[in-house]
């Protein structure tokens, strides 16, 4: 396939890393799916070779259609790693769900959301064979993950890890992203992490921001965990750098939901910490009056938060973690 910048691109059905050239740089588009009109659906990949063979690492973005921070993370370490130095591979996904990015929406087109049905179905609706595919043609090469996401629509989300803590390899990876919060998170069934885990793949999930948007700060700060992680898997000669402030670990986590309806206001910033009984979000009436606050119910640190006012009953308020011991 041609691009405009006049570059040519192979098309793959299956990406398959020890066909990629040694020493070199390479990108592909790998055909997924047809869509309704019977046109290829691609989706792009581009994969780092090093001269000697080792371990490979997968990058993925934008699982979701709308979390796009991860998208630059993985285009700028591929224009920063030395090629010859580099021991192993780096397998970089900057757009999974191609058909929800396209539409700027977060699911996929049947409405699934395609991180709770990994690794789908081969015979299945046409997210869950989307989902399959992806898994089976690209992810099953990987042996570490880093899966990025970011917070949804209508919410914010600090720069935070959810990872097994338990398994001392993923702990590892987790650490190293100098993250302002990581939570104990085993894999979840349906996730792409806990599939990958399936597989004996040690994956972590990186929620880096907002949707919808390209921040510059946190952009950097996946950038230097990525390095981080380099330099400790012995694929590139890295400098680590060490967190500015000290990671929260927490021990598990939980959203806080509204029981009815109205404009709501949230009070606590992300990273701040609350404390058992500390007022959190009001919410008032669409003639302005006040119909009920609500209190932290245990203390902890705020992950993510709503910052959308029009919240029906069952709405989310903050997303609470509660710091480990």
């Amino acid at each position: 396939m041609l691009l405009e910048t006049g570059e040519e691109i192979s098309i793959i059905r299956e990406l398959k890393v020890e066909e990629a050239p040694k020493g070199a740089i390479t990108r592909y588009w790998l055909h997924v799916v047809n869509d309704s009109m019977g046109v290829p659906i691609h989706i792009p990949i581009i994969v780092a070779r090093g001269k000697e063979d080792g371990k490979v690492l997968g990058l993925t973005a934008a699982v979701h259609g709308n979390e796009i921070n991860g998208i630059p993370v993985i285009q700028r370490i591929f224009k920063e790693i030395d090629i010859n130095e580099l021991k192993g591979t780096i397998v970089g996904v900057p757009v999974v769900n191609i058909p929800s990015f396209v539409r700027k929406k977060r699911r996929f087109i049947d409405g699934a959301d395609l991180n709770h049905i990994m690794p789908g179905k081969p015979d299945g609706t046409v997210s869950q064979v989307y989902a399959w595919r992806v898994f089976n043609k690209i992810i099953k090469e990987f042996d570490y993950l880093m899966d990025l996401h970011t917070a949804s629509n209508g919410r914010v989300n600090s720069y935070y890890i959810r990872a097994d803590m338990d398994d001392p390899v993923v702990r590892k990876m987790a650490l190293l992203q100098n993250a302002q919060i990581i939570v104990h998170n085993p894999p979840n069934d349906g996730t792409l992490r806990g599939a990958a885990d399936d597989l004996g793949i040690a994956a972590i999930t990186l929620e880096v921001g907002n949707p919808n948007t390209f921040q510059k700060g946190i952009i950097r700060e996946g950038l230097t965990g990525l390095h981080n992680l380099l330099d400790f898997f012995g694929m590139l000669a890295c400098t680590v750098e060490e967190p500015d402030e000290e990671t929260v670990l927490c021990k598990r986590s939980y959203w806080i939901y509204t029981d009815t309806g109205g404009l709501l206001r949230v009070y606590p910033k992300v990273t701040d910490f609350v404390k058992k009984g500390e007022a959190i979000a009001s919410m008032y009436s669409i003639f302005g009056d006040l119909i009920k606050e609500y209190y932290a119910p245990e203390d902890g640190i705020v992950i993510g938060k709503s910052i959308h006012p029009i919240n029906q009953t069952g709405g989310r308020i903050l997303h609470l973690g509660i710091v480990a011991d």
